[in-house]
């Protein structure tokens, strides 16, 4: 598992995800993004958390791919999902997690190896003391990943979005 910097190859991807409208409710985007905006995102970024003020990072891992002969197998780079920290805030050494795992490798390992892969990052290179998410009440797959990250479910957010309530759950370093 590794998470890098967006490149600007990534840019079918953000455009199949920023416009997956059955994940709208769990996250702040409610409307469809043009491949515009999404290439001039990538070229604004800089990768410094410092700078944006944010940090998306993509999570890609070796995955093993037949060859037509079904004998062989070669490794090839696959783009799993993407994994931001926003509304940074460097006094308080804080920051709120995302993340978005494509559907087909949902369940298989991906949103833990990235979610413990960020957590090293925040915690010991940036130095953060806490990370945070709000996950929907009806997000149960979120919420047990996050419940087995050690996360603690602290605040209960009434009404947070019209589908559903939220759940603030924290992790301190």
């Amino acid at each position: 598992m590794k998470l890098r910097k967006l490149e600007p190859s990534d840019l079918p991807f953000l455009y199949q995800w920023e416009n997956d409208a059955s994940v709208w409710a769990d996250g702040s985007n409610h409307n469809p993004l043009s491949q515009q905006d999404l290439r001039d995102y990538i070229a604004s970024t800089t990768g410094d958390i410092y700078r944006d003020g944010q940090l998306r990072l993509i999570i890609e891992n070796q995955l093993a791919i037949a060859t037509k002969s079904r004998s062989n197998h070669h490794l090839e780079l696959a783009t799993l999902g993407c994994i931001d920290l926003f509304d940074f805030d460097p006094r308080n050494r804080r920051a709120a997690l995302g993340m978005y795992i494509a559907p087909e490798y949902r369940g298989k390992g991906v949103g833990k190896a990235a979610l413990e892969a960020l957590e090293d990052y925040a915690f010991t290179l940036l130095n953060l003391r806490v990370l945070y998410a709000v996950i929907a009440t009806n997000n149960a797959a979120c919420s047990a990943l996050y419940r087995a990250a050690g996360y603690t479910p602290s605040t209960p957010l009434s009404a947070w979005t019209l589908e559903s309530d939220a759940i603030l759950w924290l992790k301190n370093k």
